[in-house]
């Protein structure tokens, strides 16, 4: 689900693949006054890191040959410190939240049509009712061949029974998997455990910013030298998608803190699974802002707007996941970027958090 087309919704669109294949062919920002922060790293909350005050180059860095449009053009933004955590949210942490709230996940709720029709072009026909069931999306791992690349219903599936307790669909399970993402969560789910926690989601800046490191205008996580991808990782090796050859380490989802952490301890904010932030997907959002005036603590655009998926409320994921290969999406980039709606989830899609000094201290 790399082009630029696989915007489009992915829960809705992988239920009307089963009912037809043609309907698959289918703030300026708020700035607020910068605070140092002089907090000492060592009082971080356990599980996450301080990230410092930095200002550093946002988007498309000149020498990326993989950005797109969306990226650019590159501007300079001023982030405030914060804490993110070090990894991805675990099974283990989400059960937590579970157990102690009683929460029900998208994924796991009956599907009221007469909702998800206001997110689809109207007069969309119904699916049956043994469709339209409780489920999420996984990755089709017995793709043969691809007739054609924008065809991303060839390699994506829509499983009933599949959710955060079973990532693969009604029969498997995350025993023994507490270190895992948790996957098959949507945005109100994010949302709902950050209240629980006492976190909120990154900004797209913020996230950039950590991802960064130490750095400040790296096409990496780790620097700019591709060639260390593997060993940084978790991506797909071979022929996306039908060949993937694990050299990395991982076929496909990996436990996190697999690999090594950029150079402020932050695992994985690379590959493995895609990471949602609190911004509204616009792909025209850089293409307005006026890159000779520093932003200061940018929340992202205004407004959703894509295209490609005109009806539904998308934000911004990234980082990429275990199926991102250079020869269709490279988004294991840190300028990269893709949108996702609001009610979807998917097994290669999770979340990390993070928090202020103000957050932590008023609670």
């Amino acid at each position: 689900m790399y082009h630029s087309t696989i915007k489009t919704k992915l829960v809705h669109l992988s239920l009307l693949l089963v009912i037809s294949s043609t309907i698959l062919n289918c703030k300026d920002k708020e700035v607020t006054s910068s605070k140092t922060e002089t907090i000492s790293k060592t009082e971080a909350p356990e599980g996450m890191i301080w990230v410092e005050q930095k200002t550093f180059l946002q988007g498309a860095k000149a020498s990326d040959n993989y950005a797109m449009p969306r990226e650019k053009p590159a501007h300079m933004v001023t982030v405030d410190g914060f804490y993110m955590d070090l990894t991805e949210v675990t099974n283990k942490q989400f059960k937590k939240f579970v157990d102690a709230t009683k929460y029900v996940t998208i994924a796991e709720r009956q599907i009221d049509w007469e909702e998800m029709k206001k997110a689809l072009p109207p007069n969309t026909p119904k699916p049956h009712d043994s469709i339209l069931q409780p489920g999420s999306l996984i990755f089709n791992k017995s793709v043969n061949a691809v007739v054609n690349m924008e065809n991303y219903g060839q390699w994506w599936t829509w499983r009933t029974g599949a959710d955060w307790k079973h990532p693969e669909g009604p029969e498997s399970s995350i025993e023994g998997k507490d270190n895992y993402p948790v996957v098959h969560v949507a945005y109100p789910d994010v949302m709902a455990y950050c209240e629980w926690a006492n976190r909120r989601l990154p900004t797209e800046a913020e996230w950039e910013s950590a991802a960064q490191g130490s750095n400040t205008d790296a096409i990496f996580t780790w620097g700019n030298d591709p060639t260390r991808l593997d060993a940084n990782a978790n991506t797909w090796q071979g022929v996306f998608p039908t060949t993937n050859d694990p050299k990395d380490g991982f076929e496909f989802i990996s436990p996190v803190k697999s690999y090594t952490p950029n150079s402020i301890g932050l695992y994985d904010m690379a590959g493995n699974v895609w990471e949602i932030t609190s911004d509204f997907f616009n792909v025209k959002y850089y293409s307005e802002i006026d890159p000779s005036k520093p932003l200061l603590n940018p929340k992202g655009a205004n407004q959703h707007y894509n295209p490609n998926n005109p009806y539904e409320v998308e934000h911004v994921m990234k980082g990429g996941s275990f199926l991102c290969h250079a020869s269709y999406c490279a988004s294991f980039r840190i300028s990269a970027k893709m949108g996702v709606s609001t009610d979807s989830g998917s097994d290669h899609m999770g979340f990390r958090t993070v928090a202020t000094p103000d957050m932590l201290s008023s609670k």
